[in-house]
């Protein structure tokens, strides 16, 4: 079939060498490790933040190699209109809102809503859940593994490797389930526009309200 002629259906012009998988599951490994051993607490959201501090780290070290322009072109930072990030944030926003209906809250879940009720942690919370979580998420799963799998494989193939992975991440087995609509949509969007900036803000908005919506909603 064809590629499309619409500018938002562009083909993935930089492809993510495999060394740069490898490095970045060394640096990742390198990087959390420590980090966790030396942690005064480990409870939550000491632990989410260097596990996903870490991962940004490793990210920022699989590309250095390739330089910071070809690095961030790897990783789908390219510039998309306005539109794809809006549809992005509409179509997620009732992704989210739908499966929210079914009533299934998992564990991991239940611990952010019963954390976030304290406001002292209510900003901490969010840079971490809101911010840093989403966007390392992205990097790995459609910047990192979706480029590696785009460049020998096709758009298709990432885009469905990259949302399985995304999901199978979440390891509990609810949390699998309710992700696995949005993994499928974020994966769509990196594959139809070719960019990586629709979907960072997608899912960062999203988790910014479900956090919200866990402190000031979770209790009612």
């Amino acid at each position: 079939m064809d590629e499309p002629s619409n500018p938002l259906f562009q083909k993935d012009l930089y492809r993510v060498p495999g060394w740069s998988i490898l490095l970045f599951l060394t640096a990742a490994a390198a990087i959390v490790v420590p980090a966790v051993w030396l942690l005064p607490e480990k409870t939550m959201l000491p632990m989410l933040t260097a596990f996903f501090g870490a991962g940004l780290v490793a990210s920022a070290i699989a590309v250095l190699p390739l330089g910071p322009r070809a690095g961030l072109q790897a990783l789908g930072f390219r510039a998309v209109g306005w539109r794809p990030i809006v549809l992005g944030v509409v179509v997620t926003t009732l992704l989210s809102f739908a499966v929210s209906q079914l009533g299934i809250q998992p564990e991991g879940v239940k611990q952010v809503t019963a954390q976030v009720r304290d406001p002292a942690v209510l900003v901490p919370t969010l840079l971490v859940l809101a911010i840093l979580a989403p966007l390392v998420e992205e990097l790995v799963f459609r910047g990192l593994l979706y480029g590696w799998v785009a460049g020998r494989w096709g758009g298709l193939a990432a885009f469905l490797v990259s949302s399985v992975a995304f999901a199978a991440a979440h390891a509990e087995p609810a949390h699998i389930f309710l992700v696995a609509p949005l993994g499928l949509w974020f994966g769509w969007l990196r594959w139809r526009t070719g960019s990586l900036v629709p979907s960072i803000a997608a899912h960062m908005i999203n988790n910014g309200i479900a956090v919200a919506g866990a402190a000031f909603l979770g209790g009612s």
